[in-house]
This record gives C-alpha cells, sequence and structure tokens, in this order.
C-alpha cells in the first residue's frame, strides 16, 4: 500500500473517534474497555496463527506497561468528551508531543531547539484564548479541559515509555500485548465502577465495534505502516489534521458548534505544535 494513502486512511480512521465515543449510550470508560478488547480479538487470532508472539522480557514489560498507560489516557480522554466539544477535546489531547519535549528536557536532560520552545509558547498562548482569560485568573477552568489535558499527559508517557521498542518489536506483537494489558485495565476500572457491560442496544454495539476496528486497529496498523515509510516529522505534523476532520465530523453528525475564542485558540494551538516539529535547516558552506 502506498505510504501516504496509509497514512490519510489512518487519520481518518482515528477522526471517528472522538465522535463515536459521544454517540455511544455508554460510559466512556466502557466505551475505551470495548475498543480495546474488540481490537484485541480481532487482531489476536492472526498473531496466534503467524506465531508472532515472541518479545523479549524487557519489552514484554515495556509493552504491557505502555498498554495500561495508553488505556489510562484513553479513559481519562474519552471523560474529557462527554464534558467538552469533540473538536476542543481532541485538539488538547493532541498537546502530547509539547510534553514529550518538556519531559525529556526536565528527567533525561534533552535539550530542545528554539523552534520547540517558540511553539510551545505559541501553543500556550492559544490554550490562554480557548479557555478564556478571566476564566484561568479566577481558576474556572472547565473540567473537560483538564481531563483532555491529563490525556495529552497520559499519551506523553505513552510515548516515551514505548519509544524505541518498535525497532526492536514487530508493531502487531507490540498491538498485540500492549492492547490486551490495556483491555485487561479497563475492565478492571468497569468492575469496580459497576459499569453495564452487556445491555446495549444494537446500534451502540455498533458504536463499539467501529472504535475498536475502525479507530484502534485500522487506524493505528496504517499509521504505524506510514510511519516506517515516511519522515517522522512529516507524519506527526500530519496527525494535527485528526483535528481538522474531528472539528468537521462533529459538525456534521453531532451538530456542534464552535465559539468564535475556540476556533481562534485552536487555530493558534495548531500552529504551536506544528512549529514543534519543525527542524532549522543547517546551511551549506560554498
Amino acid at each position: 500500500m502506498n505510504p501516504k494513502a496509509s497514512l490519510i486512511l489512518g487519520i481518518v480512521c482515528i477522526s471517528f473517534s472522538p465522535i463515536l465515543v459521544k454517540l455511544a449510550d455508554a460510559s466512556p470508560i466502557v466505551s475505551g474497555f470495548y475498543r480495546m478488547t474488540l481490537a484485541w480479538m480481532v487482531l489476536a487470532p492472526y498473531v496466534l496463527v503467524k506465531g508472532n508472539l515472541r518479545i523479549a522480557k524487557k519489552d514484554l514489560l515495556l509493552a504491557l506497561l505502555g498498554g495500561v498507560v495508553f488505556a489510562a489516557d484513553i479513559a481519562v480522554w474519552n471523560m474529557s468528551l462527554i464534558l467538552i466539544s469533540a473538536t476542543v477535546s481532541t485538539l488538547i489531547a493532541n498537546l502530547a508531543p509539547l510534553w514529550v519535549g518538556l519531559m525529556s528536557y526536565i528527567f533525561f536532560k534533552k535539550i530542545a531547539g528554539p523552534l520547540f520552545w517558540t511553539g510551545t509558547f505559541i501553543a500556550i498562548a492559544g490554550m490562554v484564548i480557548l479557555v478564556g482569560v478571566n476564566n484561568l485568573l479566577h481558576l474556572q477552568i472547565n473540567a473537560g479541559l483538564l481531563l483532555a489535558l491529563g490525556a495529552s499527559m497520559l499519551y506523553a508517557m505513552y510515548i516515551l515509555l514505548t519509544k524505541g521498542i518498535l525497532q526492536r518489536v514487530n508493531t502487531i506483537t507490540f498491538m498485540f500485548y500492549s492492547m490486551l494489558a490495556s483491555a485487561i485495565f479497563l475492565l478492571i476500572i468497569c468492575i469496580i465502577q459497576r459499569d453495564n457491560l452487556l445491555r446495549y442496544q444494537p446500534i451502540t454495539w455498533f458504536h463499539f465495534a467501529s472504535m475498536g476496528i475502525l479507530c484502534q486497529l485500522v487506524g493505528w496498523i496504517t499509521i504505524n505502516y506510514a510511519i516506517m515509510h515516511l519522515e517522522a516529522t512529516k507524519v506527526s505534523i500530519s496527525l494535527l489534521t485528526q483535528t481538522v476532520i474531528a472539528c468537521f465530523l462533529a459538525a456534521l453528525l453531532l451538530n456542534e458548534k464552535l465559539e468564535v475564542k475556540e476556533i481562534v485558540g485552536s487555530v493558534i494551538v495548531l500552529v504551536g505544535i506544528a512549529v514543534t516539529f519543525l527542524k532549522r535547516k543547517k546551511l551549506n558552506n560554498f
């Protein structure tokens, strides 16, 4: 498959995730559980037949831990979707690259370039506009925004935890163990909360299946395939279009409308994130 076509397909697939969570008549944790479980159930037979289960102990632990962190990310993000618009929640969740850079600097002393910090400040300015200056001054911040922000930090932790593992482990094998850990973790939360896991209408089961097969399985397999063949920076910037697509889908399927400050703030945040992915061109001496 053409890597660019694979990337476009993957982005469109994952863009449906916030819409499906809002449409599903279920708790956000249950939606996350079925997203991971159904995706794993479809993937498992293929992995078992192909025998792609061999993995080093260290990588297995990282895959399982990564799966737990990713599950927490999905759970918190889904909770934010219940409280705020799909567009804003998706946008805030895409702040993960900023936290990756900051965490790398704080914990690993990895120095980020000037473009990263420029992009970070632009994104923060956009966040201020998005939330509202008066709300910030009076600490009146929507809980949904805080949850989306937490989700972006959890995803940044997931990126740092699993960084480099796909260079040693087959993507499908990694997803098998990671999604299994995610499903078990979310199931435990559902049981603790005594969530309804079975009594749903057919349309809700359709939403669950779409999250698992379309968003999780097809979406991330095609994106990971594109990452293997395209420049990582270009893929990262391209993934930002998920917010734009989700915005159009939310308007079309959920009748969501954004305020002017949300539109302006969102655009500025997107620009800021994009700037962090840019690299300074080296000047050639002639």
